[in-house]
């Protein structure tokens, strides 16, 4: 993958998050939760109500995306059509989904049915 690759398909996760981030409160009113988002370069920081943050960044050196929750960091590589965690072999939105569920204090659906 060349770094243009790397950087269209970092900025799509990106756009991505956001966009589900919307429909999830738009369809969940029951579920709402306060998140503001925000985009600065190559970086993402979700800070939440109670003043918890997740990042999300593009390594360029190494093609991954990086997502740090309270809970830890992971690294991301594409496989695929994925973003698989090179550890723990989990996809990214599972591990995103999980980290925003935890910060926000609500179940926070996130993945694609």
């Amino acid at each position: 993958m060349t770094d243009s690759e790397f950087h269209q398909l970092a900025d799509e996760i990106m756009e991505t998050v956001e966009a589900r981030l919307e429909r999830h409160n738009t369809a969940n009113e029951e579920a709402r939760f306060d998140v503001d988002y925000e985009v600065n370069g190559g970086t993402m920081n979700l800070e939440f109500d109670n003043g918890s943050a997740i990042v999300i960044s593009r390594q360029e050196p190494l093609h991954e995306v990086w997502l740090a929750t309270k809970k830890g960091g992971y690294h991301f590589e594409k496989r695929g059509d994925r973003w698989i965690c090179n550890r723990s072999g989990f996809d990214f939105w599972q591990l995103l989904e999980e980290a925003c569920s935890q910060q926000a204090g609500i179940k926070v659906e996130l993945t694609d049915a």
